[in-house]
C-alpha cells in the first residue's frame, strides 16, 4: 500500500512536522493539500513546507474539495451544480495562486498532481493566465516562460472525467500531454466513479498512452517499482 499525508496548512509548523516526521516512511509517496482552506498556497509561511517535500523527492497534491460554503456556491440551488463547479474552483484558485506568485520556478523539482477536478477546466486556465499575463507581465516578475508552459509539466487524475464530447476530451489530452502527465483515478466507491474503461476506451490514444495513464505515469511519478517480464519489458 502507497498512500500521501495529508497536511494542515492552515498550521505551517504543523503541516512541516509532519513532512519531517513522515516524510522518510515506507510507503509514503506524497503529500495532500485540500482544496477548500482560507490560506494562500503561496503565503510565506508555506515555504519551508514546500522546500521540505522537493528536498525528499515526493510529490505535492491539491485535492479538489466539495463545499455550499462560500458566498457564491450559496446561491446555487441544485446538488449537481454545486458539484459541477465547487470542486474546480478552489484549484482553479489554487493553481492561478501558485502559478503566478512563481511557485514552479521557486520549487522547480517540486512535483505538483491537481486531483479530482475532472479535465475540461484545465486548457481554459492555460488560456486565460497566458492571456492576462501577457498584457501585465510585471505582476509576475518570477515567471520566465508562459503560465500554460509550467502547466503542462504538472500532473492531473482524470477522475470526474468529462467526456460527452470527443473531439474536445481529445484537444484536452493534447493540451496537458496526458500521454505523460495524466493519471487514471478511480474514486471507487463514490456514486460518480470511473472504471478503467473511461481511458482504455477512448479511440484517439495509442496502446503506450493508455499504459501510461492507467499506471506507468504514477509509477515514474511516486518512484514505483514496476515488475518486469522475463525479457525485462515492464509488465502493464
Amino acid at each position: 500500500m502507497k498512500t500521501m499525508c495529508l497536511l494542515p496548512i492552515t498550521d505551517p509548523a504543523a503541516a512541516l512536522q509532519i513532512v519531517k516526521d513522515f516524510g522518510d516512511r515506507k510507503g509514503i509517496v506524497g503529500f495532500v493539500i485540500t482544496g477548500n482552506n482560507n490560506k494562500p498556497v503561496h503565503h510565506n509561511d508555506l515555504m519551508p513546507v514546500y522546500a521540505e517535500i522537493e528536498a525528499r523527492g515526493l510529490a505535492l497534491a491539491f485535492h479538489g474539495g466539495i463545499t455550499w460554503n462560500t458566498n457564491q456556491m450559496r446561491t446555487v440551488n441544485r446538488f449537481i451544480g454545486m458539484h459541477a463547479l465547487s470542486f474546480v474552483m478552489c484549484n482553479m484558485i489554487h493553481l492561478t495562486n501558485w502559478v503566478l506568485n512563481g511557485m514552479p520556478e521557486r520549487f522547480p523539482k517540486l512535483k505538483v498532481i491537481w486531483i479530482e477536478s475532472g479535465l475540461a477546466w484545465v486548457p481554459f486556465m492555460m488560456q486565460r493566465l497566458d492571456n492576462e499575463y501577457l498584457m501585465r507581465v510585471s505582476e509576475a516578475p518570477l515567471l520566465k516562460r508562459l503560465p500554460s508552459e509550467y502547466i503542462r509539466e504538472m500532473y492531473f487524475s482524470n477522475q470526474p472525467m468529462e467526456r460527452t464530447d470527443l473531439d474536445l476530451v481529445k484537444s484536452t489530452f493534447k493540451a496537458i500531454r496526458a500521454e505523460t502527465q495524466l493519471l487514471y483515478a478511480s474514486d471507487w466507491p463514490h456514486w460518480d466513479f470511473d472504471l478503467p474503461g473511461v481511458i482504455w476506451d477512448l479511440p484517439f490514444l495509442s496502446e503506450d498512452a493508455k499504459r501510461n495513464i492507467l499506471g506507468f505515469n504514477a509509477a515514474r511519478l511516486y518512484n514505483l517499482e514496476v515488475p518486469k517480464d522475463k525479457r525485462g519489458i515492464a509488465v502493464s
